[in-house]
């Protein structure tokens, strides 16, 4: 009984003194110098839980002393930060563009959300990106901490929140990609998922038209066209988008080109709303991107 109590108080004072840090605060050390992904997850004061994303590392990495470019890849809808890792092939394409000298060596960061990367219903995504995500990446590793060597890019609900991102932070990024881009005028079609996603349905369990107007690209285009900035943007999308992206994304494009004519791209590709359009257009949208940002 004795030692017990003079062993708790001391426990109590040192865990006082020396708060117990989270496995979700640590980054982890790479393992080799050839390219690698590693899982990675810190805790978020604006979400007020883990933030999870993985992170590509090139070739030389472990060793280097010298920043990185850094781009962040984000997912669509319903979507983790595995899914560029598995269903887009991620590694392989930026490994095979560096080593052919496409794009020089780069960090690849893929968050996960549970929003539109917007500040919805459900959780501020947004907010977290900018306050907690890009300090926290900045600070863990070795970037190049500003405008000139961020990039940005995203599918679907990402390409939709890649465009919000650009116009909304023009001063946070080099240029970007939105590879099918969900931004529906004036609002999304009726099998979107937009339609039942925590983002836009409100307390009464219905989608909310004015939360999707109060968010979208078209309630930030103004302001950034009045802005002497330019992100360069590449659009693209299957000419069979089952959400009718063709269409909502050349709306999109023609905005941009009046305003920037030389610095933004739109392609239209054979396909539908699928990964074998992303997984194939990203090495077309990436080496646009890169074009951007000095070697």
């Amino acid at each position: 009984m004795f030692h017990k109590r003079i062993i708790l108080p001391f426990i109590l004072m040192l865990t006082l003194l020396f708060p117990v840090f989270s496995q979700a605060d640590t980054v982890t050390t790479p393992k080799s110098s050839n390219s690698q992904i590693i899982h990675q997850s810190f805790y978020s004061e604006t979400l007020e839980r883990d933030y999870n994303y993985n992170i590509y590392l090139p070739k030389g990495y472990k060793n280097a002393d010298q920043p990185y470019p850094v781009l962040y890849l984000l997912h669509g809808s319903g979507g983790n930060e595995y899914d560029w890792v598995n269903a887009g092939g991620i590694k392989e394409t930026a490994d095979q563009m560096m080593t052919k000298g496409e794009i020089p060596p780069s960090i690849i960061v893929m968050p996960g959300s549970e929003s539109w990367w917007v500040d919805g219903y459900n959780e501020p995504a947004e907010t977290a990106f900018f306050d907690d995500l890009i300090p926290h990446i900045d600070e863990s590793w070795k970037t190049v901490a500003d405008k000139e060597g961020r990039l940005v890019a995203g599918l679907s609900a990402g390409g939709y929140g890649t465009v919000n991102f650009i116009l909304k932070r023009p001063d946070m990024f080099a240029a970007g990609a939105a590879l099918s881009p969900a931004v529906y005028v004036p609002q999304p079609p009726s099998h979107s998922s937009a339609m039942h996603h925590p983002t836009y349905v409100n307390e009464d369990g219905e989608f909310d038209p004015e939360k999707w107007e109060e968010l979208n690209y078209t309630q930030y285009i103004d302001d950034y066209k009045q802005q002497d900035i330019k992100v360069p943007l590449y659009i693209n999308t299957g000419d069979h988008d089952t959400f009718d992206i063709a269409y909502h994304a050349a709306v999109l494009y023609q905005n941009l080109r009046e305003h920037q004519p030389d610095l933004v791209e739109f392609r239209v590709v054979d396909g539908d709303h699928e990964w074998s359009v992303w997984k194939e257009t990203l090495p077309d949208a990436m080496e646009y991107m890169y074009s951007f940002i000095e070697r």
